[in-house]
């Protein structure tokens, strides 16, 4: 099978696209419950098939999709490179404006609708990545070994510590806390504000600490393959890809179980954050995985038409995560119908595929119509400062 220039990018903005279905999938069982991510499960949903919704989740999702962009985004970035050279303009400069222009809609996103942004950390952390651009693959690739090897090492310990001498767990103050939080985000815009402000002050310590280092690491992997196009040639790296398959079943499945389990069946438990240092150093594999079945599958001519339907998401995945983030709000929060704490996780995970199913059908559609996503638009706008097209041409030349 022969692809075209235009199919290559089609498959990158579907792999994009792909992401987009396990960002919704995590975020929005942070979004429908206060318990999610604390020791205890929330009581009021803690059956045999909540819990193994909540295992499917943790399994299959938690931890790689967020990795799965990282790369993307690291591999997105060699592409900013060869566009600010055809177009003549300044690398840096330009970086710096659409760096700055993430952040801002980042910490907009992460106060009015969800303290699990991950753009703001994306915008500092693609400065790191700026700053590493010229270095080899070879140095690249030892630096990200070591960031998630360290990591993992680092929450080891501080689990085996735990073990030895177990914290005190506080159940009630627990309980108290999560209904707290439950009431303050059915509340007015100012309650739920005042709740996203009060849980950033806390957030941003796992971010430094958790994601921000597994995400640049996968940056740095991101940036090598983008240097060797290797999203762009699927037929040459169908080798690499089947060993990528190979090494997340053997290696990030075994690793994803075990953190599954530790966190859902044992979070009150000090051995869930060992579990959690396991999924650390293994997620890297299963997201590898997840690129490396979906690049052959695309690449397939049963896969056309999955590489169709998901591409559109993709080339709007800013517009999308926001607006996943958005309907969540309504969905859950005093904004709209303030149903934390009243959705099982079964019906939470359906809601999601239905508003991915939606977002699909929507990306297509605008598309259609116009050049860009909207946050697309703005981005680029700041990182151009000039105007963009807005309205598709080909769609213009049709009416």
């Amino acid at each position: 099978m022969t692809m075209t220039t235009q199919d290559r990018i089609n498959g990158v903005d579907a792999l994009r696209g792909f992401a987009l279905l396990g960002i919704l999938l995590v975020n929005i069982m942070a979004f429908a419950s206060a318990f999610y991510g604390l020791e205890l499960p929330d009581p009021s949903f803690d059956t045999g098939l909540d819990r193994a919704v909540h295992f499917a989740v943790a399994l299959f999702f938690e931890m790689k999709f967020y990795l799965l962009f990282s790369f993307l985004f690291g591999y997105s970035f060699t592409l900013q490179m060869r566009s600010a050279e055809k177009a003549g303009d300044a690398f840096v400069p330009r970086l710096l404006r659409r760096q700055a222009g993430l952040w801002l809609i980042g910490l907009t996103h992460a106060v009015l609708l969800f303290h699990g942004d991950i753009l703001t950390t994306y915008a500092v952390l693609g400065i790191a990545l700026m700053m590493l651009r010229t270095r080899s693959d070879a140095s690249l690739w030892r630096l990200a070994r070591l960031l998630v090897i360290s990591t993992a090492l680092a929450w080891f310990a501080l689990g085996v510590a735990a073990v030895l001498e177990p914290p005190v767990l506080e159940r009630y103050a627990i309980i108290a806390a999560a209904a707290a939080t439950e009431a303050a985000f059915r509340g007015d815009w100012q309650s739920i504000i005042g709740q996203h402000l009060t849980e950033l002050s806390s957030v941003w310590v796992i971010l430094g600490l958790l994601q921000a280092p597994s995400a640049l690491a996968m940056f740095l992997v991101g940036l090598i393959a983008g240097r060797r196009q290797i999203l762009s040639r699927p037929q040459e790296n169908r080798a690499l890809f089947r060993w990528l398959v190979r090494l997340g079943l053997f290696v990030g499945l075994p690793g994803a179980v075990i953190y599954a389990y530790t966190s859902v069946q044992m979070a009150d438990s000090p051995q869930a954050i060992t579990g959690l240092a396991v999924g650390l150093l293994t997620a890297p594999f299963l997201t590898g995985a997840y690129v490396g079945a979906m690049m052959l599958f695309l690449d397939s001519a049963a896969g056309r038409w999955l590489r169709n339907l998901l591409a559109p998401a993709g080339r709007t995945a800013l517009s999308n995560y926001l607006l996943q983030s958005l309907i969540c709000a309504l969905i859950f929060h005093g904004y709209g119908f303030g149903l934390i704490g009243h959705i099982s996780p079964l019906e939470t995970v359906s809601m999601a595929l239905v508003v991915y199913a939606a977002q699909l059908v929507l990306s297509r559609w605008w598309l259609q119509r116009f050049a860009y996503g909207p946050l697309e638009w703005l981005l680029r706008l700041i990182t151009i400062w000039r105007v963009p097209q807005w309205r598709n041409l080909a769609s213009a030349d049709r009416r």
